[in-house]
């Protein structure tokens, strides 16, 4: 039998009165793609964190190629042949992507005082160009990039570094079909060679499809490991959550109905290349979904509507029949946005919970007066944990140590504790489990039935169909489609516009 290339042993760790990982056992073999699934706070990302180096167990042991293993960090990790790509942002703006991809080695391109900056830039290309990435420059500046060009730079930067484990963290939901098709090749090239990669993914179908072994994690304990020939999906899904999921997923109705009273209106918006003279009407009641393939300019829309994004020409008038210019008039009218890009524009990753759910919320809780009681905040942000079923220690814990569909329910706690009315909910899904996908749907259904009014921006047609009265689907910055809600719409009525 293989000799495990990492084997952990017993590993345990908290977050302050949270059992993330309860004495966790995982052996991982050369050529071997292990699927690592479960809930949001089963304890994937810990688990792959403490093996690339970036926080440490409480208790346990880890063996890598049958030596003690104990990185110092993710760079010495990555050196020494364990790297990960995170599920959020792992590159820094502010700098080039060159710079990014060589953070920690920029000394080999010092001359005397001087960088050799044709060199480095000509390095970065080479390493981009490897991974089959054409599109994107060692001299762009990371912030010109958009979510999913960022994750290919982090791609390319840990592929570089030629590790023989592959720790990928919800990725794939952040890639186009075409980024997705280069990081399969990669995996597939790493078993080729007798590397290993562990892929965590909420894509149920995905992790089946690409995985030879499949692991699922629950509240921190390791449930049970399957092999390729024992996937059923009923069976891993049960496992996932301890139980078989009740009630609706997606709506059960077929009806397209909504309110007649509009919302939103946009007009002939115009953003560079990204949209071209968009316009659509949203109504109280409404699930409006908007779909594409990536650079289709929706999320650009979903910005701009918010105020975020600041158009060449064209307007985004709201039901006070005020034209939305910023994000403080969209606030003002009761509009919310929740970001694809969670940790950097919809959340303060350093602060709490509770500062993160009450800073949208202050004109509900504060006094006749004017003044803000601790008490009134407190029950406040305690409100939006409960009705969200938030997994944490208490509305003090830091967002940044909850896990994706955690973080998720805050976002969504902040602009739903503050009474908006209308929602630009922009990938509002993704990186979450099938659990809180489905909590989530049937709140919007929830949503829906109170008059509120949502945008929805979803990679995924399934959502798109499942969720929405009304689908427009965008190509090259402009609405190619139009589709009502039907028990007959199917995913090939749709594709056809977005090619």
């Amino acid at each position: 039998m293989n000799t495990p290339i990492l084997e952990m042993k017993n590993i345990t760790k908290k977050f302050g009165s949270v059992t993330a990982l309860n004495g966790v056992n995982l052996e991982v073999f050369p050529g071997e793609i292990r699927g690592l699934i479960g809930e949001n706070g089963s304890g994937k990302s810990t688990i792959s964190s403490i093996a690339a180096g970036m926080q440490k167990a409480i208790s346990g042991q880890m063996l890598y190629e049958g030596n003690a293993w104990e990185p110092e960090s993710m760079i010495d990790a990555l050196n020494k042949g364990i790297g990960m790509v995170v599920q959020e942002s792992g590159t820094i703006t502010g700098i080039t992507v060159a710079e990014n991809i060589f953070l920690a080695e920029m000394k080999k391109f010092k001359k005397g005082l001087l960088v050799d900056r044709k060199r480095l830039y000509e390095d970065a290309d080479r390493a981009l160009s490897n991974i089959g990435i054409t599109s994107i420059s060692g001299r762009d500046m990371m912030d010109s990039l958009s979510f999913q060009e960022r994750k290919l730079v982090e791609i390319a930067k840990v592929i570089l570094k030629k590790p023989r484990i592959l720790l990928i963290d919800e990725t794939s939901t952040a890639l186009s079909h075409d980024g997705r098709q280069i990081m399969y090749g990669i995996m597939k090239k790493m078993k080729e060679e007798g590397g290993s990669v562990i892929f965590i993914s909420h894509d149920l179908e995905e992790i089946m499809e690409v995985c030879d072994t499949l692991t699922v994690l629950r509240d921190g304990n390791l449930i049970r490991t399957f092999a390729k020939e024992e996937f059923d999906e009923n069976l891993i899904r049960t496992s996932m959550i301890g139980r078989e999921l009740e009630g609706d997923y997606y709506r059960p109705d077929f009806n397209c109905s909504f309110l007649d009273e509009e919302a939103i209106v946009v007009k002939n918006l115009c953003f560079y290349d990204k949209l071209k003279n968009v316009s659509l009407t949203l109504h109280r009641g409404e699930i409006l979904g908007i779909g594409g393939l990536a650079d289709c300019g929706m999320h650009e829309l979903g910005e701009a509507i918010f105020g975020a994004l600041k158009p060449e020409s064209g307007a985004v008038i709201s039901p006070r029949g005020r034209h939305i210019k910023s994000p403080h008039n969209a606030m003002t009218d009761k509009i919310g946005y929740v970001s694809k890009d969670r940790d950097r524009k919809s959340l303060c990753l350093e602060a709490s919970i509770k500062d993160n759910i009450a800073v949208a919320g202050m004109n509900i809780f504060k006094s006749g007066a004017g003044l803000i009681t601790r008490s009134a905040e407190r029950k406040y942000v305690d409100e939006q944990i409960d009705a969200l079923r938030v997994k944490c220690s208490g509305r003090d814990q830091v967002v940044a140590q909850l896990s994706g569909g955690n973080k998720q329910k805050v976002v969504f706690g902040k602009w739903i504790g503050c009474g908006s009315e209308i929602l630009i909910l922009d990938c509002p899904t993704r990186g979450v489990d099938i659990g809180v996908k489905q909590a989530m749907y049937q709140l919007m259904s929830k949503l829906k039935s109170e008059g509120k009014a949502i945008l929805m921006i979803s990679e995924e047609l399934p959502e798109l169909i499942g969720m929405s009265d009304r689908v427009l689907i965008m190509k090259n910055g402009e609405i190619t489609g139009e589709f009502k809600r039907s028990k007959d719409l199917s995913e090939s009525d749709i594709i056809g516009c977005m090619i």
